[in-house]
């Protein structure tokens, strides 16, 4: 007894063929055996007649009524046929990957035109094998993932292209579309899988990548973001570069004096960048520092000279008329008194005050 199956070690085989060209004599009462997750379809004379599911099938005129005009009573009903089976895997496919061959052009509305790069993963099952088989696989032997995957990735790639140019105007929105962007993609590219017989049970988009140069870029813009103040920003870079070109030292005497030379003339530059740096934070928030008094004007060469200034009059010792002015003299017998004297050294008399 003939027993016609197929077992499938590796997972991705789609479709395998028995035999695997041309067709094979079948006798009547052979035991085709169709596993769980498989679909055989029955080719005669290059036409699909029948499609077979899961379980232990008896080749008879009872299950195959085609046969019926083909067995010849000479025979007696035993005679082989030629035929050939193809079995289908009705399993679903996993881990199937998509992306961009080449970086695709988006205007984007705020880094105008930028090349993107995406990827992601697609899970298809057959849902119509006798489809599939005629449509795709076609007289070969055997087909595996690796053509679904070749073929639907490009497919995937170019509904991707008019889904982003309909519903994203900036790369800096997809964090926020990243699923509506999936299911919109799933939904455009379904009937393309089915009109191969193919479902396809998942599509997600893994991610939407611009160039490595313009990630750097991005990079930037959302630091100089956080700072908060474009100058500021600038001058801490440079401040920060300089400090590292003065601290970086070469290897050997030549480099230690390249270091040194650098350090002097960073050292230089530094100085004359901080009182700059200084009034700015100054201004900003704290409180300015005085103004130190102009110099004097210097003269222009054959101008005159201007006036000196007049010195204040020097004081001198007091006259003796200063001191008969502020003197007192007792008013009993009119001799002149000393100074804070409370009575009169002459007379004795108290000094009236």
């Amino acid at each position: 007894m003939d027993v016609i199956q197929h077992q499938d070690p590796t997972g991705q085989t789609m479709v395998a063929r028995w035999p695997q060209s041309g067709t094979s004599a079948i006798k009547i009462g052979s035991q085709l055996v169709v596993e769980e997750s498989q679909q055989a379809v029955f080719f005669r004379d290059g036409k699909a007649l029948d499609t077979f599911g899961p379980g232990r099938h008896t080749l008879a005129t009872q299950n195959l009524p085609f046969l019926t005009e083909l067995l010849g009573l000479p025979f007696g009903g035993k005679s082989p046929f030629q035929a050939a089976v193809v079995f289908v895997s009705a399993k679903t496919f996993l881990d199937l990957k998509w992306g961009t061959k080449e970086p695709v052009m988006f205007r984007d509305a705020e880094l105008a035109m930028v090349r993107l790069r995406a990827f992601g993963k697609f899970a298809v099952r057959v849902r119509d094998a006798q489809l599939f088989v005629n449509g795709v696989v076609g007289t070969m032997g055997v087909y595996t993932t690796d053509g679904v995957e070749d073929y639907f990735k490009d497919v995937i790639v170019a509904r991707l292209n008019d889904l982003l140019g309909e519903n994203l105007t900036s790369i800096f929105d997809l964090p926020k579309v990243y699923d509506e962007l999936g299911v919109g993609l799933k939904a455009r590219v379904a009937d393309d899988f089915g009109k191969y017989g193919i479902e396809l049970v998942d599509l997600f988009l893994g991610a939407i990548t611009p160039p490595e140069e313009v990630q750097k870029m991005i990079d930037e813009r959302a630091g100089m973001a956080a700072l908060g103040d474009m100058n500021a920003y600038l001058k801490f870079k440079a401040a920060q570069a300089m400090g590292d070109a003065a601290v970086q030292g070469g290897g050997g005497e030549g480099g230690g004096a390249v270091a040194s030379g650098m350090g002097v003339g960073v050292g230089a530059g530094l100085g004359m960048m901080l009182p700059g740096m200084m009034k700015d934070a100054m201004q900003g928030g704290g409180t300015a520092p005085p103004t130190p008094p102009a110099a004097p004007a210097a003269a222009a060469p054959g101008a005159a000279d201007p006036p000196a200034a007049t010195p204040p009059p020097a004081a001198g010792p007091p006259t003796d008329e200063a001191a008969e002015g502020s003197a007192a003299f007792c008013h009993q017998c009119g001799q002149k008194l000393p100074a804070g004297a409370r009575f009169c050294p002459a007379c004795g008399n108290r000094v009236a005050e």
